[in-house]
């Protein structure tokens, strides 16, 4: 399978290195789509596939098409491969927000698959979810989501409307957890821990933690109990949190980024 990947961003790059890396695919099969003149010249010397500057010269060579560019660039984006399609082309899009349906028709293709995919699947821990038109088959949608899980873990969604909620949870999540490991390295700081300690604290308590989770069955609540004694430090920690609403800001500020992820696939 040809494979060229339209954008050469982290995403983009982080793709093709998961795919060499995990032998999916070689990088005689590997293309990459750059408009930037000076981002492509250094593309090309990290031997990650061919890197091309014109649509022309690598499209009709493509049979999976993977769209990993910015959704404020679509419409340029699609009036400049739209003459080079092809119906038998796969197209899979990380574009936040860009719906199936408007890169069916704006392209003239029918085998579109939407995922939402996150930064850790730089290091192989993504998570993400993915959706496909009808036209996509079996065989082309397990080839997709095998390369998809050389970063992580995926999920396949029957609703396309799920993609946005992951947008809002597992997209834009790692951004939450460093907002909150940054507060904890702060509050750290505070109490008279130098940087460097601070960051040890936190990251090693995070790391612990979510492997704690991972590998038990106790739920998130019933952790919380098991750390927070009556009377005892922890409970008053999350006396403050409750207080605070804290609970009800983190659901909405990832019901923010929802809405935002509809209002960028109706723009």
């Amino acid at each position: 399978m040809n494979i060229l990947i339209v954008g050469g961003g982290n995403m983009g790059t982080t793709y093709a290195r998961s795919f060499l890396r995990s032998h999916i695919a070689d990088k005689e099969n590997m293309m990459i789509l750059e408009k930037s003149p000076e981002k492509a010249i250094q593309l090309s010397t990290q031997d990650i596939g061919t890197v091309y500057g014109s649509a022309e010269e690598c499209f009709p060579k493509a049979d999976l098409i993977i769209l990993a560019v910015k959704p404020q660039d679509t419409t340029k984006l699609f009036n400049d491969i739209k003459p080079l399609a092809d119906s038998q082309q796969v197209f899979l899009s990380i574009m936040a927000g860009v719906k199936m349906k408007t890169i069916a028709e704006a392209l003239g293709v029918h085998k579109v698959i939407r995922a939402m995919p996150n930064l850790p699947a730089q290091i192989g821990m993504g998570m993400t979810a993915f959706t496909s038109s009808d036209e996509v088959t079996r065989i082309e949608l397990v080839t997709v989501q095998n390369l998809l899980n050389t970063t992580g873990k995926t999920v396949y969604v029957e609703k396309e409307s799920a993609i946005d909620a992951a947008t809002a949870i597992s997209g834009s999540g790692p951004a939450y957890v460093f907002y909150f490991m940054r507060a904890m390295m702060e509050s750290a700081r505070e109490m008279g821990f130098s940087e460097s300690e601070a960051e040890l604290l936190v990251t090693q308590t995070f790391r612990g933690a979510v492997e704690l989770h991972n590998k038990s069955n106790f739920s998130c609540n019933e952790w919380i109990q098991k750390v927070a004694s009556k009377g005892g430090t922890t409970e008053a920690a999350l006396k403050t949190f409750n207080s605070d609403t804290l609970n009800q800001n983190i659901k909405d500020g990832a019901k923010a980024a929802l809405d935002r992820a509809i209002e960028l696939g109706k723009g």
